[in-house]
């Protein structure tokens, strides 16, 4: 398993916003599931601050594959999460639960993340969080 991505997976589940952040490249492009593409670590904090006001979230069955000299790396997972606080125009927040497969695509370069591509299903979230 990539260090890097091993080290970025540690510090989400750990709830540690700059342990991630020092996996990160200045320049770290994140591509956003349903979302634009963020440029830069500073864009990156301020989602992970709204995210962790909206959702707590715990990542089990992480597999990383790791490809093209470690320039490139992929992982799976389950999202086990809850729902705090209703994000813009999805529904209600009152702290339903959810298990979630998703997919995360890296791009490294220098033991830094450049590239961060998170795929999920909302479809399967959204009723998921609207039968909780």
């Amino acid at each position: 398993m990539n260090q890097t991505v091993k080290t970025y997976f540690e510090a989400f589940n750990a709830g540690d916003v700059d342990g991630m952040m020092a996996c990160l490249s200045d320049d770290v492009a994140h591509h956003v599931n349903e979302g634009q593409i963020r440029v830069g670590k500073e864009k990156f904090a301020a989602f992970c601050g709204h995210m962790n006001r909206c959702y707590r979230e715990n990542l089990t069955d992480i597999v990383v594959f790791e490809a093209e000299e470690g320039t490139r790396a992929a992982a799976e997972f389950i999202v086990n999460g809850t729902y705090l606080e209703t994000d813009d125009g999805l529904p209600q927040a009152r702290g339903q639960t959810y298990r979630l497969p998703a997919g995360s695509f890296f791009d490294l370069k220098d033991g830094k993340i450049t590239r961060v591509t998170t795929f999920y299903n909302l479809a399967d979230w959204t009723k998921q969080v609207s039968n909780g």
